[in-house]
């Protein structure tokens, strides 16, 4: 965890509060040039599975991590992979065996998707490549070796601190189909841990389908009186295996693990993956099988495992089957990554199913704009467009979807039973405008208001209250220091800033003045006349720089001025550069305020924007009442990181921000195309030209 600073909560000049980007996060294997890559194995590995056939990802992150996938019989130096203890691992155990070279066993890591693998399209983020199944305890694995080995790296114990608090706090785990506002039982439960039939990791950890029944009576007579609730194995819930208790017993299904081991007493398990999260949660579990966290001394154990005599910290474990054993894929920039990055994706994907698991009617939504909607939001289930909002509200009460409408265009009053979220444009927009046709590749969905309109909470206003998951600060940190470096924005227009005069500058960005971030947020000053004006008046010897809103100078949207109050307009000008070559920034409520903050300038608001009334600015503009000081990398975590939802184009698939980022500075972006253009074309002109985006 970075260290903690000063806070800074006057309205003075900043210094931009991150360090110089660190060199980043090895990746926990790459490719070399020798004989010998992940786990040890060898390079030319050979297989007999169709579903090394069948799953492309699978291949793809054995290729990174440097092996080489073949057909055909294995020679010297070769090696064999099968996967895990499946029914049809014993082909290639026949063949390594006969042909005297090592096999190598593949598994899903720790955390794998949102779905099981039987109802998952997409694939595992990471993967176990070890000489021995981890679940198997008839002999040592490299898993089982590296816990009872003290850590190499002096900082893997607090990543592992980090990781297992950013789990909790996401509620992430193996599987993540499931709603962590859902009902849970009353605290104080015994929680017994149900789990597939006939799977290996039962069978090879030393259990069979008697375990549980056994299982059961101990959890019983060990806690007389107590309540009993199982949890039902998502594969069991999904309907694709059958699990072992009758399902007249209390159970519990598509729930947070974390939330229902805080709320239990005691937790009973055979090798279900969730006594591992138990240890990591704080409890002692009961098991009764032999997995890989049984026997350090972290668990009451049913069936000791003598050999394994280390005392590992629950943070040891964590460093051990979560950062140091997995291949870790990242699918955006189709990479191996550390564990860190694996959870930003995982993170971005869950995130995308919570929102858009029930599905959603949209409303006020431009044609042209629905093509990119529907990548976003559909993914789930398509979106349902209707071009009357209070018909879509009807529609979604009726159908039990959410609403789905574009901020501008909300009704008063929607059905109260209807889940609404506010879209708008993210803070990382593009390469270009929106209302050049440009898609974002940020969006933002509230369910509470939207950033804009200071008169009623918004989730990114919740974001900022609320404490931020561990590690964000060096997160953000990260981000902020490439954002900064490669000069990036919300549009991303290029330019340059114009030769200023010497002085005290004073930068004022325009707006539109019909939008709404005016019509909602602005004080008694509504026009870029008058912001000049009050500019000038508090400051009659500085230099005022006037920028054009982008919209207003490409001809889009009206509130064109003559700027009589500025030394210079700066048109076309590049909005970092002008940042950078200004003291300070007057505004009412533009973005370019914010971007401002980011890179250490003084701000002044004369309205309230989002970025307003934390500590950070002079505020003109009365308070809200609900803003309290807050440093300025919670601001840039809950603006940039939490509040919005990311969408790669390249792999057409949810991603955290910082693959935004990187395509914004690489200008891998796939432009929309011609048919997209003559769509909007034709809606404009029938619509004009005064809300062709924020509508």
């Amino acid at each position: 965890m970075s260290p903690k600073r000063p806070s800074s909560n006057g309205p003075r000049r900043f210094r931009p509060f991150w360090a110089p980007p660190a060199p980043p996060t090895p990746s926990p294997v790459s490719a070399s040039n020798s004989d010998r890559t992940a786990a040890g194995a060898p390079r030319r590995l050979f297989y007999y599975n169709a579903g090394l056939l069948r799953q492309p990802r699978l291949r793809r992150i054995l290729t990174l991590a440097g092996h080489d996938l073949r057909l055909g019989l294995p020679r010297d130096g070769d090696g064999v992979i099968v996967w895990g203890r499946s029914p049809y691992a014993h082909r290639g155990e026949r063949i390594a065996a006969a042909r005297n070279v090592p096999l190598y066993r593949l598994e899903d890591a720790f955390l794998r998707s949102v779905h099981p693998g039987r109802a998952d399209r997409r694939g595992p983020l990471g993967l176990l490549l070890d000489h021995t199944a981890h679940f198997d305890s008839a002999a040592p694995s490299e898993l089982e070796r590296r816990i009872a080995a003290p850590p190499a790296d002096p900082g893997l114990l607090a990543r592992a601190e980090d990781g297992i608090a950013r789990l909790r706090h996401l509620h992430l785990s193996k599987y993540n189909g499931f709603d962590p506002a859902a009902p849970l039982p009353e605290p104080g439960f015994v929680l017994v841990v149900d789990q597939v039939r006939g799977d290996a990791s039962i069978r090879h950890s030393g259990a069979d389908a008697a375990t549980f029944a056994r299982m059961l009576a101990a959890a019983r007579a060990e806690n007389p009186g107590a309540r009993i609730v199982v949890k039902t194995h998502p594969e069991t819930l999904a309907g694709l295996r059958p699990g072992h208790f009758p399902s007249d017993l209390p159970a519990v299904g598509t729930v947070s693990p974390w939330a229902l081991l805080d709320r239990a007493a005691r937790v009973y398990t055979v090798s279900s993956q969730m006594g591992f999260e138990a240890i990591l949660a704080g409890h002692r579990p009961r098991v009764f099988g032999q997995p890989f966290y049984a026997g350090w001394g972290l668990s009451e154990d049913d069936a000791p495992l003598p050999r394994r005599t280390a005392r590992p910290t629950p943070a040891r474990l964590f460093a051990a089957a979560m950062i140091e054993a997995p291949l870790w894929y990242d699918p955006c920039r189709d990479r191996l990554c550390p564990f860190e990055e694996a959870v930003d994706q995982l993170e971005a994907e869950v995130r995308a199913f919570r929102d858009d698991r029930r599905g959603h009617v949209a409303a006020g939504m431009r044609l042209w704009k629905r093509g990119r909607l529907q990548a976003v939001f559909g993914q789930e289930a398509p979106l349902r467009f209707r071009d009357d909002p209070a018909k879509a509200a009807a529609e979604a009460a009726r159908s039990g979807r959410d609403l789905l409408i574009w901020a501008g265009r909300e009704a008063p009053t929607p059905p109260a039973p209807t889940v609404l979220r506010r879209v708008e444009d993210g803070f990382l927009r593009s390469r270009g405008l929106g209302a050049e046709l440009v898609p974002p590749l940020s969006l933002v969905a509230d369910d509470l208001g939207i950033y804009y309109d200071p008169s009623r909470p918004s989730r990114l206003e919740r974001l900022i209250l609320d404490p931020p998951p561990a590690g964000a600060e060096a997160r953000i940190e990260a981000f902020l220091a490439r954002l900064t470096a490669h000069r990036l924005t919300k549009y991303n227009l290029g330019g340059a800033a114009p030769a200023l005069p010497p002085g005290h500058r004073i930068l004022v960005p325009g707006q539109v003045e019909d939008d709404a971030s005016i019509r909602l947020g602005a004080g008694s000053v509504r026009t870029n006349a008058a912001l000049l004006a009050a500019a000038r008046t508090a400051h009659p010897g500085a230099v005022i720089v006037f920028k054009p809103h982008p919209d207003v100078e490409a001809g889009l949207r009206p509130g064109a001025i003559d700027a009589a109050d500025a030394d210079i307009v700066a048109h076309r000008a590049d909005p970092a550069a002008l940042i950078e070559a200004c003291d300070e920034v007057w505004t009412m409520t533009s973005l370019l305020g914010f971007e401002a903050l980011l890179r250490g300038r003084k701000v002044t608001c004369l309205g309230t924007p989002f970025y307003a009334g934390w500590g950070l600015t002079q505020d003109m503009a009365p308070p809200t009442g609900r803003r309290a000081p807050r440093p300025l990398w919670r601001l840039a975590h809950a603006a940039l990181i939490a509040y919005p939802r990311c969408f790669d184009p390249v792999s057409r698939a949810p991603c955290p921000p910082e693959v935004v980022l990187d395509r914004l500075i690489t200008g891998r972006i796939p432009h929309p195309g011609r048919a997209n253009r003559l769509l909007a074309k034709a809606q404009g002109a029938l619509a004009g030209h005064a809300r062709l985006w924020r509508q």
